[in-house]
């Protein structure tokens, strides 16, 4: 179970980095004056900036398309699956692909560009910022076969960020039954909402819970708690701290990421 990691990230603890695309097409925030070209641009220079800084993969989402849908417009994958192609020849890095919050088009843009994984709320129903929040887990994973993504990484988020599981389940009870029933290559955990730190403390339960299965930091890594959190994760996935001054709405900066990698590898070693 462990073993894909290094095969993927060529690494053991391996930060994916987050290239947060801004606003698209059909998106309330999208910037029609600069139009695709401009998302096209600020993509790529987050993109230099995280592999410049040394992280190990970096995963391309749709970040800005706030509200987010749980079923998203087919331009929304159509706009990420542009952004994607026109980087690809400066992409030198495995990468996964994430298109907030609906499964079912992360598997389809992953299996368009190659993707080695994706990230997704795969299963469980919740109270959301969003309304009712519901997944088929069964539908999805038959759909990741007919595409025949036999290879395709599913990194499941089993804390979703402005949500509430419905029902009153403890985290290691939702991630023993996630595992037994569903064979995640990961689990992802999470704080509240993007940049918010995991608890430590969950991370353990969940990590003790199911220890044959990669477990990733989902949220909140900052240099100050990188090493705290990987002695107890498999990994991690970092976005908003990459960012000028640690803020999500900024875009990465260089600097602050080999100052970050630069820990994440001397831990490593």
């Amino acid at each position: 179970m462990m073993r894909w990691i290094e095969e993927t990230f060529g690494t053991h603890k391996p930060i994916i980095a987050m290239c947060h695309f801004r606003a698209l097409p059909g998106d309330p925030y999208f910037e029609s004056n600069g139009g695709m070209k401009r998302v096209v641009e600020l993509a790529r220079q987050d993109l230099m900036g995280l592999q410049n800084g040394g992280v190990d993969a970096v995963m391309f989402s749709n970040e800005f398309s706030l509200p987010y849908l749980t079923k998203v417009r087919t331009e929304t994958t159509a706009s990420m699956a542009r952004i994607i192609g026109e980087l690809m020849h400066e992409i030198e890095i495995p990468f996964g692909v994430n298109v907030l919050w609906d499964p079912i088009a992360s598997i389809d843009l992953a299996v368009a560009t190659g993707a080695k994984f994706i990230r997704e709320i795969i299963t469980g129903v919740y109270a959301s910022d969003f309304g009712l929040w519901n997944t088929n887990v069964g539908e999805t994973i038959r759909h990741k076969t007919e595409l025949g993504a036999t290879d395709l990484k599913m990194l499941f988020n089993i804390v979703p960020e402005a949500s509430k599981y419905l029902g009153d389940r403890d985290i290691i009870d939702i991630a023993k039954s996630t595992v037994f029933n569903n064979r995640p290559d990961a689990l992802c955990v999470s704080g509240l909402t993007a940049g918010a730190e995991t608890s430590s403390e969950v991370l353990t339960r969940v990590k003790e819970a199911v220890p044959e299965t990669v477990v990733f930091c989902n949220t909140g890594c900052t240099v100050d708690n990188i090493e705290r959190q990987l002695s107890i994760a498999d990994g991690a996935v970092v976005g908003t701290t990459f960012k000028k001054d640690g803020k999500f709405d900024n875009l990465v900066d260089e600097q602050r990421v080999t100052v970050f990698m630069d820990k994440v590898k001397k831990f490593r070693a």
